[in-house]
């Protein structure tokens, strides 16, 4: 039985993610820091080579996407998207310390709806059938190994979720540019909806 290769990367950094700011739904592009930490993390660690890439359709994941994988044809997934944080959106914590709608859901499950925004858990189900969607492609095509450049609160969901072994949301944080190497069986996949996290990408050359 094949054993297929999903390796989830979190996109590189924009000028928000630097100010601390909550982006889901916006759609800035890389910073010249970002970019400057992925060619740095290009120059001295190891990608694994991919059969084809998936993308969240937001600039930032798909300019990662090129710069990772460059000239690799990408196929942009719309349920790869970041939470939308609604009425939070663009804003800093510490904009919004004073804000009881905001402190209400920080003190909330992770499942919690953002106001006229998204719950962790519709994040979680479209998460989910983006891996089905890209899973299926994969045993129909015989690909064994895929690449998937997507958002850091996702990566958080699927894998606590999803993973094994078994994490708290937390500890799947993820930094910028880098991930984990998912494998996956039909068999697994099928009876359990689960997939094992084998490592954390990209491998530093020696």
């Amino acid at each position: 039985m094949l054993t297929y290769k999903i390796h989830i990367l979190r996109h590189g950094l924009t000028q928000a993610n630097l100010e601390g700011r909550y982006i889901g739904r916006s759609d800035p592009p890389l910073c010249e820091q970002g970019r400057a930490q992925l060619r740095e993390l290009a120059a001295g660690c190891e990608y694994p080579s991919v059969q084809r890439v998936y993308t969240s359709p937001l600039l930032r994941a798909r300019q990662t996407a090129e710069m990772i994988y460059p000239g690799q044809e990408q196929e942009t997934v719309d349920k790869l998207r970041e939470l939308d944080f609604g009425d939070f959106e663009g804003r800093t914590a510490a904009e919004l310390e004073h804000d009881q709608a905001f402190r209400a859901w920080i003190a909330a499950p992770p499942s919690a709806r953002t106001p006229n925004g998204e719950s962790g858990a519709d994040l979680l189900g479209r998460a989910v059938e983006a891996a089905a969607y890209i899973f299926a492609q994969m045993m129909e095509q015989r690909m064994t190994d895929a690449a998937v450049v997507t958002h850091g609160t996702l990566i958080m969901n699927l894998l606590a979720a999803m993973g094994l072994p078994q994490r708290s949301l937390l500890r799947w944080n993820t930094q910028p540019g880098a991930g984990y190497t998912l494998l996956l069986t039909p068999q697994m996949w099928m009876r359990d909806h689960k997939f094992e996290v084998y490592g954390q990408i990209p491998l530093r050359r020696v």
